[in-house]
């Protein structure tokens, strides 16, 4: 069948109307969505799984609420440990810098008897 030229020459291009491939807009919400719903997927399938497993979808998720208390008692640990480890961390970084300021100062000392020496 063939089709009149002014569906073929539609749009100014010159390939035919049907053979032209459609091109998706570049939007990043395409990407979210996905993996929003891969997710759900995921957590659909651990809850069949476990609730196979167990024998009771309660028990499943009784298992995965342990999975998930046991993570967030880790987070809080983490959270808490954090202030005390940038402290420790700040504290090395002024006494390297002192270090380094002593050894400069040092340096210049040097460099300065030696100017005069010549």
């Amino acid at each position: 069948m063939r089709f009149p030229e002014p569906v073929r020459n539609a749009d100014d291009h010159g390939t035919p109307v049907w053979a032209r491939t459609k091109r998706r807009s570049g939007g990043g919400g395409g990407g979210f969505v996905g993996f929003i719903v891969t997710l759900l997927a995921l957590f659909g399938v651990l809850t069949a799984v476990l609730g196979i497993k167990e024998r009771s979808l309660a028990e499943g998720g009784a298992m995965m609420d342990g999975w998930i208390t046991a993570g967030v008692d880790q987070g809080k640990k983490l959270i808490g440990q954090a202030p005390e480890a940038a402290e420790v961390a700040a504290d090395k970084a002024g006494a390297a810098a002192e270090r380094t300021g002593d050894a400069l100062e040092a340096g210049a000392a040097t460099t300065a008897e030696k100017l005069k020496a010549e």
